[in-house]
């Protein structure tokens, strides 16, 4: 993934950025080992789109069912499948609720073995609450471009 920043006029550009993402995921995993991907970092304030992206990420992996941000259930796991019929998977974390950096990391180390057994797009909101964030790993950090007027889109800003 290439580093730069690109606005999102709506919620339709957010989810387009998130299938774009998914490509770019499959495309940078082993052949046959999705699990070698790095993990996706959502960084933003509460309202800022990351469960959009998520929601564009999962229609990129071919998931049907709805995504739901997972900030009461902690983890939640998606199973899809391509046009093709390869099978795919994604493990969407929310860390928010977490204050303590300990229990964040645990969650974390758990999910991500499920991700590698599953070959799944590990996508974490809120990594901020970790003590050490997975290294390597794809950052995207949304913000609002206008912060007084949420109708004027958000920024991405994509790091890898």
């Amino acid at each position: 993934m290439e580093s730069r920043s690109v606005l999102l006029a709506d919620a339709a550009a957010t989810l387009a950025l998130g299938r774009e993402l998914a490509g770019l995921w499959l495309k940078a995993a082993v052949p046959g080992d999705p699990a070698d991907a790095p993990p996706l970092l959502l960084q933003g304030d509460l309202g800022a789109g990351k469960t959009c992206l998520v929601q564009g990420l999962a229609e990129g992996l071919g998931i049907d069912e709805p995504i739901t941000s997972p900030t009461f259930a902690l983890a939640q796991h998606y199973q899809g499948r391509l046009v093709d019929g390869r099978a795919t998977a994604l493990v969407h974390l929310d860390l928010y609720r977490l204050d303590q950096a300990g229990s964040a990391d645990e969650l974390l180390a758990q999910e991500q073995e499920e991700a590698a057994a599953l070959g799944a797009l590990l996508a974490v909101e809120w990594p901020e609450r970790l003590s050490n964030p997975p290294e390597p790993a794809w950052r995207v950090q949304l913000s609002l471009a206008d912060g007084a007027d949420p109708q004027a889109g958000r920024i991405a800003r994509l790091v890898s």
